[in-house]
């Protein structure tokens, strides 16, 4: 019998839980970077992150026997991300990094087989440990495969693609109905925003797009009941309020780096964020009025 994803719920504990694993996988990484420094062969610092990947697939295992899942599942990630510094330091140990690994736009058998080993060991863990996190790391990697089969990692076709990428997520994130889904929408939401915030950063017009959906973004996350869509919806609402009061973030950054600050009145900014808290207010209300608030998935 297949068994259900746990579904962590955000308390003290599991804050601790969360950033003592992460802090452990920093610890290791950074433990990485320093034995680097002491052994010059490949084949030494591929035996070290093998070493790591080991300790911390024990110590994942060894939660999991003890009914301690969260912690097992935060270690679990933890090895994933190390599984891929392992699989990249050894392909550099075979000399498969060399030529056209790092360049999307040449084809790479090497890159490949690096993104499915990979997107095996993601989901290898997410279905032993099932822990929703790991499904970040699968989301990122399935955009990375399919950008690296069908584009050249640049240009319009490049972010239609991303886009189509991040509107599957959408879909499979809200059909499933699983706790990972959460992370589905997070990847979703920025593979969709980012190629739109690039198409459109020019003109009034543009931003007008923005504010536009930022509001879609919003609506969305009221019918779905996931808020991070408002969360990313809010940050669009203020790039066009900013866009708003100086013009094109392109020019403030030139005119700043110049040393010539933008010539707006003084009393614009308080008067434009703080009509644009009203705004979302309002936006929060009328969510709140439609629709009572679920708990949602972390």
């Amino acid at each position: 019998m297949h068994e259900r994803e746990i579904d962590p719920i955000w308390t003290s504990s599991s804050f601790l839980v969360y950033v003592g694993g992460l802090t452990v996988l920093g610890g290791g990484i950074g433990a990485l970077g320093y034995l680097s420094t002491q052994y010059s062969g490949h084949g030494q610092g591929t035996a070290w992150t093998l070493l790591i990947l080991v300790i911390l697939y024990a110590i994942a295992h060894a939660l999991r026997v003890r009914n301690r899942p969260l912690a097992a599942g935060i270690f679990a990630f933890a090895s994933v991300i190390v599984w891929i510094i392992f699989v990249a330091v050894l392909f550099e140990w075979w000399g498969w990094t060399n030529g056209s690994f790092g360049n999307f736009r040449h084809w790479s058998w090497a890159r490949l087989a690096f993104e499915l080993l990979i997107l095996a060991a993601a989901w290898d863990d997410r279905r032993r440990f099932r822990f929703p996190f790991i499904r970040v790391v699968s989301a990122i990697t399935v955009w990375v495969f399919v950008i690296d089969v069908l584009t050249k990692g640049s240009g319009n076709f490049f972010l239609a693609v991303t886009l189509i990428v991040g509107l599957f997520y959408l879909v499979v994130g809200s059909a499933g109905g699983k706790p990972s889904g959460f992370w589905l929408h997070v990847v979703g939401g920025l593979l969709v925003g980012v190629p739109i915030l690039i198409w459109c950063h020019s003109s009034d017009f543009d931003f007008a797009v923005i504010g536009f959906m930022s509001l879609v973004y919003v609506a969305f996350a009221h019918s779905t009941r996931r808020s991070i869509w408002a969360v990313y919806g809010t940050i669009g609402f203020f790039i066009t309020t900013v866009h708003g009061l100086v013009g094109s973030p392109t020019a403030i950054a030139e005119g700043a780096l110049a040393g010539q600050p933008p010539d707006v009145a003084v009393w614009s900014y308080p008067l434009a964020f703080g009509l644009l808290g009203f705004w979302l207010v309002g936006l929060g209300m009328l969510g709140r009025r439609r629709r009572a608030p679920l708990p949602t998935f972390a």
